[in-house]
């Protein structure tokens, strides 16, 4: 059995510990965005995890090794995609989570996925020019090229000047109400919020449907085992 002192100890690293349960909950959901709310998590475990003076010897032992196994974690993670993700987020696209180079960083790379996305122009085929209209063509006017370079960074810019929202409402209901005055980068924000935190959804699907066909599942058509789980679901809804 564990001493006074030791369950002391444990009631103050459940108290610490609580925002991971709560994060671990968000990122594990599947009926609301999450791959942009990792990095403002992983920041807000960051601050959490910070020593005080007022904390003891364990707790600050404790508090280093967790940032430093977290820190290790997020290097393996695809930090790219989820900078994006989390600027394409009308709720942290202020990006507070971030460094100021990294920001910059960060919008660039946006601009430079919607000039990736531009659709292509056709080739024209190549035919015979007279000496006068070759001569027309050098002083024509810049290509139109230029310009949608200069849309696509003004629509970047206007999105950032869009007030953040609050965190309580759904950035993907934000973009589908602001794709008129957004239409360059809706469809992008849309890809990028629509990709989960992790794989918790789609093992918890299939953690269910293990345990609703259990050992028949061998003599099972892929029609009846959709049906089973479907009918297991209506049953949990109706509990």
């Amino acid at each position: 059995m564990p001493t006074t002192a030791e369950l002391a100890k444990l009631q103050q690293l459940e108290t610490v510990l609580e925002p991971c349960r709560y994060i671990s909950d968000l990122l594990g959901g599947e009926k609301f965005v999450s791959c942009s709310v990792v990095l403002p998590a992983l920041c807000h475990l960051s601050r959490v995890m910070e020593s005080s003076e007022d904390d003891p010897a364990y707790m600050v032992t404790f508090k280093q090794t967790f940032r430093t196994d977290m820190e290790k974690r997020k290097d393996k993670t695809n930090i790219a995609w989820l900078r994006v993700a989390t600027a394409l987020d009308p709720r942290f696209k202020d990006l507070k989570c971030l460094s100021r180079p990294d920001r910059a960083e960060v919008w660039h790379s946006i601009t430079a996925l919607l000039r990736g996305e531009r659709p292509a122009q056709p080739e024209q085929p190549a035919m015979s020019e007279s000496p006068k209209k070759r001569l027309a063509l050098m002083v024509a006017p810049e290509s139109s090229s230029d310009e949608e370079e200069d849309c696509i960074e003004t629509c970047v810019e206007r999105y950032k000047a869009e007030p953040t929202i609050a965190l309580e409402d759904c950035p993907q209901q934000w973009w589908s109400k602001h794709e008129g005055s957004h239409s360059k980068m809706a469809g992008l924000a849309h890809k990028y919020l629509a990709t989960p935190a992790t794989s918790v959804p789609c093992e918890r699907f299939f953690s269910l449907s293990g345990h609703v066909v259990q050992k028949k599942r061998a003599a099972l058509s892929s029609d009846n085992v959709n049906r089973l789980v479907c009918l297991s679901n209506w049953l949990s809804a109706k509990k």
